[in-house]
């Protein structure tokens, strides 16, 4: 069991307790990250405004996270607004999607709470509207308390401009400690990005079947397991991340090592003889 409070796998529907009780739960991820996909899609296939599709992958994001809460998930991080996302759409979808994070978190923080979630954000978002600042912070404040999973919110989010931020803050620190640059390590950079308290995630989810990262965490996917399904967004609920879960837990996670199926390995390398090209 994860240390992310009380199970409480009662809770899962009859489905999803079917899939579950195939997982292996010494092997559960500690963190999966969503990148949810296909709300215009979802709603152009049924003849519908886009707006109708960011309202249903609203409450996808809701019903994900409370199943994510019942198995012990200890990190849920779901890409929600990207940089660019608010350089390139229409004003007026940006707009409405603040209106709807606004809403998502005045009529969502209660079920939060219920559910032992706490919520946090990654991204430039002191840039997103002043009264949407206000409404995540208020947010963040109220569920501070709890001791399940953490849901962070990726907004106004890009991996690059992550890498950009944290060589800012830690170019200050080396001004500010007369740290010669021949004395960086990974972990000083580390320290610097969004993610820093953080595990890197596990798992990667990607809906809608599209085959992009789309500049999402570059730094922390290095050695994570990316699984993508076809359904859009709209239409992902608890079973399917449990069935990602399920994919997850039948690969073999080597970080750069070798393969118990991958033969027989030569003691001495220098006994080997290159064949000429």
């Amino acid at each position: 069991m994860h240390p992310s409070g009380m199970l409480r796998i009662d809770e899962l529907t009859p489905e999803e307790r079917a899939v579950y009780n195939t997982l292996k739960r010494e092997r559960l991820p500690e963190h999966v990250a969503i990148i949810m996909d296909g709300n215009g899609r979802w709603a152009g296939h049924r003849s519908l405004k886009r707006f109708l599709g960011h309202q249903q992958g609203a409450k996808s994001v809701q019903l994900v996270t409370e199943t994510a809460s019942r198995i012990g998930l200890p990190w849920l991080t779901l890409y929600a607004f990207s940089l660019e996302n608010n350089l390139r759409r229409p004003k007026a979808e940006v707009n409405f999607l603040m209106r709807l994070l606004k809403t998502y978190l005045e009529n969502n923080v209660q079920r939060m709470n219920d559910n032992n979630v706490r919520i946090r954000y990654i991204g430039r978002v002191h840039e997103l509207p002043r009264e949407v600042q206000d409404k995540m912070q208020w947010a963040q404040e109220e569920t501070a308390r709890n001791t399940g999973t953490t849901l962070t919110l990726a907004l106004n989010y890009g991996a690059r401009s992550e890498m950009v931020d944290a060589c800012r803050a830690l170019a200050r620190e080396m001004q500010q400690k007369h740290i010669a640059p021949d004395r960086i390590t990974e972990e000083d950079l580390h320290r610097h990005l969004y993610t820093a308290q953080m595990p890197d995630p596990d798992l990667l989810i990607r809906t809608s079947g599209e085959m992009r990262i789309s500049n999402f965490l570059l730094w922390q996917i290095a050695y994570t397991e990316i699984y993508v399904t076809e359904r859009l967004w709209p239409d992902f609920r608890g079973i399917h991340l449990l069935e990602a879960i399920a994919a997850f837990q039948r690969r073999e996670r080597r970080y750069g090592g070798l393969s118990d199926s991958v033969g027989e390995v030569e003691e001495d390398p220098e006994r080997i003889k290159i064949a000429a090209s």
